[in-house]
């Protein structure tokens, strides 16, 4: 049978819109390099019109020039129908990948929701308030173990603070009396008792002698001598 009708060929797949920007550029590109043809060949018949006088010659070479410039007037035509298809093409590729880039999110957004959703099924927002309340109570305990290691051993808890005030004031009293120079235990008490007075202790003599005892001539004081009588 398929001898007879031939094998059914394989449809080709449609060009893409790569495809078809490539070759209208490919297109454009020979316009392109038969326009700068003619404008060499156009420069030259110019040159040639100048350097020929007026008549026949000139005429034909303006014949010559003319049918140049029309096939110019021509590619220059279809150089820009050539760019206007291109311009639709990259119109339509933007569009194209403007829709890919769309499913691509679209995507990645489905995907994400979903692993959010199973996500949120092992969260439970009571948990974490059970498990917020757990730590404030596992704090205070802390604190309060803190406070029982930290306090003192030994220390009575009926003190006066008027008394602790009093002996604080004593304290400062006694740092200032130091600071002056001489300690509190070695300074003079306000009023000294009269050792003196109370033994009935006599009187230290002065060196001085009295006015009728004399002296002698070593200037040490006379010994009284005993009265003579007549």
């Amino acid at each position: 049978m398929k001898r007879v009708f031939g094998a059914k060929k394989d449809k080709e797949p449609p060009p893409s819109i790569q495809d078809a920007s490539d070759r209208i550029n490919k297109r454009g590109d020979n316009v392109d390099e038969k326009l700068k043809k003619l404008d060499a060949e156009l420069t030259r018949y110019r040159e040639q019109i100048k350097k020929t006088r007026p008549g026949p010659a000139q005429e034909a070479i303006k014949a010559r020039a003319m049918r140049i410039l029309k096939q110019k007037r021509m590619y220059e035509g279809q150089r820009d129908m050539l760019y206007n298809q291109t311009f639709n093409l990259d119109q339509v590729s933007f569009a194209a990948e403007g829709l890919k880039d769309a499913q691509q999110t679209m995507s990645a957004l489905k995907s994400a929701n979903k692993e959010l959703k199973g996500m949120m099924k092992t969260v439970k927002i009571q948990d974490i308030d059970n498990l917020q309340d757990e730590m404030m109570d596992l704090m205070d305990v802390s604190n309060e173990i803190q406070e029982t290691l930290g306090r003192s051993y030994n220390v009575p808890d009926d003190i006066d603070e008027e008394e602790l005030m009093g002996e604080l004031d004593a304290l400062e009293a006694d740092m200032g009396s130091e600071a002056d120079g001489v300690p509190s235990y070695l300074q003079p008490d306000k009023e000294e008792p009269d050792f003196d007075t109370e033994l009935h202790l006599p009187a230290a003599p002065t060196g001085h002698t009295t006015a009728a005892q004399g002296e002698d001539e070593l200037g040490l004081p006379a010994v009284p001598r005993a009265s003579l009588r007549s």
